[in-house]
This record gives C-alpha cells, structure tokens and sequence, in this order.
C-alpha cells in the first residue's frame, strides 16, 4: 500500500502536509514525542492526545530487549494495544541506539553484535531482525537499519559508514516488503557532513521506493552551520512527494530552520529530558526552575501559555516540588514542555497556510536557546 502524501500549502520551501497512516492522519510539519520503552515518560496516552499529539515514537532495540517482541506480540494491534496508543507509531530501527554503545558492540556486514545494556548478553541485530521486529510491532511508519555516522568523521570513515548502510537498507527494503507489511519503511540518508556522499547515500535510496526518507547521522554534536549545511544541500535533491523527517532535532530554533528548508517530521526526547532536569521552555527562554530566584515567585511559568501547568501553578510550587523530587514535578514540567513543542507545531502550519511563516521563524528564532531572563 502506498503511502499518501496530501500537499496543502507551501511558504518558500516550507510546506504543509497531511500524511495518510494506517492509524490516522498526521498533519506536518509535526513534532513526535519520544516514547522509547513504549511510553512517552510521566505522560499516558490520553494525555498526550488532550496536547495535541499525533503520532509518537517507540524504538525497535530497547523493545526487542524489553519486554520483547513475542509480549508486544500477544496484544491486539501490537505496540498499539500493548501501550493503549490507538494513533500512529513511527519505530526507529534501533540503528542511533547501536550507534551510541561504542565501546560494546561489533560491526560487520552482517549486521551488529553486541552486549545488552540490560543484563549484559550478546545479542545480534541485522537489518533483517530489525524489520521482523518492527513488523511485530506493528507501526505505521518502519525505519531503515542503518550505521549512524560518528561526528567528527573523516571522509573514508564516513564512506565506509554511509555505504554499509545503504547494503542494510537494500537488505532491510526486501525484508519489509516480503510480504503484505503492517505499515510504510522509510530509507534514511547518510554521509556525516560530507555533501558528495549525502548526494551519494540519496542517489542510492532512491533505486527503492521508499515511502519517505529521513536525514540520519545529524543531532550528533555537530555545529550547527553544519547541520543546517547539509540540510541545504540534500533537501531540494529529495522528491517532494513523500515525508521528510530530520531525526533527532532539537531545539525549537532548530526546528524551525529545518521547517524552513523543507523538513516535515521531527522527534527529539528534549521536552521531557529538560522536563526531568528541571527545564523549561517558555517564550521568553529555558527556565531553569531549579534557580532560587523562583523560590517566592508565584506567577505562572509562562504568562502567554495556556497549557494546564501554567494556568494552575505558579513557578514557586514547581520550584517546591522539585526540590522535593516529587513525582508531580516531573510530570507538570513535562505536560508544559510537550504542549510548548506541540503548539508551537500548530503555530508553524497555521503560518505557512497564512503565508506569514517568515514573521514566526523571526519571532521564535529570537528566544534565547539558554536560560530565560528574570521574570517580572
């Protein structure tokens, strides 16, 4: 089944769209949080769609090793009924996560083998048992086993890199469509900052049908003239009927300079890590909430937002139940974080339709990155 890709407006290279999944219709530009064990962390499913959120993230390498794909497998509709998320799912195929155990794992045609983060077993993944995996879990949207690219690389490391993954996702492509799929495999473009071989890594995707491709090995600690160097460079070269996901990004600045080039899927676990750090984002700048000047201010984190957080609580009482490491604090932080990224989501696709998303790019790239000024 192909996938529908429903182009509504555009504003310079910014675009808005409607993706057609098996579990519903996902507006973009869109925001996924981040649902790694198959939750999206202090957050049920419920309350996630009370922000506003279409479609969520789960990843195929912490599942496969916990609970296991056999005990997703036993509930109606796979990772949908195991976690009560009736909306869409996008899997990541576990390669960033293979990517991120340097020092315990072994790469090779094969695919990867190596110590479980767990109970410390060996265990091997090959493209082919990520998309058996993923299958099981029934998502809507199935990534590509790739070999992330470490930054900084040099140019034959980074070939080295992105040409075994192109032989994955050949493999993994085959594996997926062996039959009638649950869902839509997307292909993932590689190279590190090395243009020719991100023009290289696309030339060879696009032999397969993919029904969307993402920009891998980004949101590694790379500068970000970098980053947005190679977003220049690869997005007008990406068919512009299919999704684009930039994977791993970022900030909302981030987001927004990415929307502005073309980018139309994002997920970052930002909201709810900052959330558990004590971080907030607000229009003015991050809160630290956890800075004593907050200590007797009892206005609300945010005076412009609506979310529940901000109309019942002032920043003394989050501050308080930090301090407290109560669970409530954790939760109200995130309630806040995800609503900031979600609606900042709709703010985006009610600008491009207006034709104003210049005017909102200026206005949210002018918040600072790092810690708000004092509140009145």
């Amino acid at each position: 089944m192909k996938l529908r890709f429903e182009l509504l407006h555009t504003d310079g290279a910014a675009r808005c769209a409607r993706v057609h999944l098996p579990h519903g219709v996902v507006d973009t530009p869109v925001f996924m949080p981040v649902g790694t064990y198959g939750t999206v962390k202090a957050m049920a499913p419920e309350e996630l769609e009370s922000l506003g959120a279409q479609i969520v993230l789960g990843n195929t390498f912490h599942l496969a090793l916990r609970p296991g794909a056999d005990i997703v497998a036993l509930h109606r509709d796979g990772l949908h009924g195991f976690m009560g998320w009736e909306r869409p799912i996008l899997t990541d195929s576990g390669g960033f996560q293979v990517f991120s155990l340097a020092t315990l794992r072994q790469i090779s045609e094969q695919g990867v083998r190596f110590r479980s983060p767990v109970d410390g077993a060996e265990v091997h993944m090959s493209p082919e048992d990520s998309m058996d995996v993923q299958r099981v879990l029934r998502s809507d949207i199935a990534m590509a086993f790739d070999d992330c690219t470490a930054y900084p690389a040099t140019e034959a490391r980074a070939r080295e890199s992105m040409e075994r993954s192109m032989r994955w996702a050949e493999r993994g492509h085959a594996h997926y469509y062996r039959d009638a799929p649950p869902g839509h495999l997307f292909g993932i473009v590689q190279g590190g900052m090395h243009l020719p071989l991100r023009t290289a890594s696309l030339e060879s995707l696009l032999k397969l049908d993919w029904q969307g491709l993402a920009l891998g090995g980004l949101a590694v600690g790379e500068p970000e003239e970098e980053r947005l160097k190679v977003l220049e460079h690869t997005l007008p070269m990406m068919p512009a009927d299919r999704p684009r996901y930039l994977m791993g990004v970022g900030y909302p600045q981030d987001i927004v300079a990415a929307v502005a080039r073309g980018v139309d899927m994002f997920d970052c676990v930002m909201p709810t890590r900052h959330a558990r750090n004590g971080h907030l984002f607000t229009s003015e700048g991050i809160v630290n909430i956890r800075n004593a000047r907050y200590q007797r201010d009892t206005g609300p984190l945010d005076p412009v937002c609506s979310c529940n957080t901000c109309r019942r609580y002032s920043r003394a009482y989050l501050r308080h139940l930090d301090r407290c490491d109560e669970i409530l604090g954790v939760r109200l932080g995130t309630v806040h974080n995800l609503h900031f990224y979600l609606e900042l989501m709709r703010q985006i696709r009610a600008a491009i339709a207006a034709g104003s998303f210049a005017a909102l790019a200026t206005r949210i790239m002018a918040i600072p990155r790092r810690s708000a000024p004092p509140m009145a």
